[in-house]
């Protein structure tokens, strides 16, 4: 099973769009998107997505993208 990143809708609206679409292109990954996620006070103030169950939060699609790796390898969850 792979690991899933889920992405709020109303965040991908805000910009984390660029993020979602890269990991999606990554065959390693589940990537899925929900109308909502319940975390709109963090959805409001910066792009983020739940990796496994965690927050990961970041100022820049880039910097989304590299810290949900960096996490995955952290967390040895990347295959």
């Amino acid at each position: 099973m792979n690991p899933l990143v889920e992405f709020c809708v109303n965040n991908l609206v805000s910009g984390s769009q660029e993020a979602y679409e890269k990991l999606r292109q990554d065959p390693d990954l589940d990537v899925v998107e929900y109308g909502c996620t319940s975390n709109c006070g963090i959805c409001a103030m910066s792009l983020f997505a739940i990796v496994e169950g965690r927050r990961i939060l970041a100022d820049t699609p880039d910097e989304l993208v590299d810290r949900i790796y960096e996490y995955l390898d952290e967390e040895e969850l990347s295959i």
